[in-house]
């Protein structure tokens, strides 16, 4: 269990990392706003408290303390639980010796995760049908999930 939880850690945290770097490049070179980070922590400050979706948009909603590092917080904590759900599938062997088949089945099914909980419940709609550029938005968030992948496979391959 030690070790489930360990490889977890280390898997997620190093594809969320690569995940972020991607970001910040895409920033750089392309001009891409980074994801708004407080925004997320916002949105997940309001569960406890049964706020669920942000019909007028998250942007819209009070702020709350602490939420940019609430937000950095659960973006890490996600990247661990996808990590968590690659090796309750596959198992610890796929640790020792992995492939990246099964970090990309993880990377493009947990795009879901955020086209239909994290972006409806933030008030930019299913797959971010209300964001001023949808398609755009919609690819930034398969490759993202696609660099996760990555993240997960490379990091499990360093420990190998």
């Amino acid at each position: 269990m030690l070790a489930f939880v360990a490889l977890s850690v280390v898997f997620g945290a190093g594809a969320t990392a690569l995940l972020d770097l991607w970001n910040l490049l895409l920033n750089k070179v392309f001009g891409l706003p980074v994801p708004p980070w407080h925004l997320v922590g916002r949105w997940f400050a309001g569960l406890p408290r049964g706020h669920f979706v942000h019909r007028q948009g998250i942007a819209a909603s009070t702020p709350v303390p602490r939420e940019r590092a609430i937000g950095w917080a659960m973006h890490y904590v996600t990247g661990v639980v996808f990590a968590a759900a690659l090796l309750l599938i596959w198992g610890l062997g796929w640790a020792a010796a992995p492939s990246f088949a099964p970090a990309l089945i993880v990377g493009l099914v947990t795009v879901g995760a955020g086209w239909f909980i994290l972006q409806p419940g933030m008030g930019v709609g299913i797959a971010c049908s209300g964001a001023a550029n949808p398609a755009l938005a919609r690819l930034l968030n398969v490759v993202g999930h696609v660099v996760f992948a990555v993240g997960l496979y490379l990091t499990a391959r360093l420990l190998a």
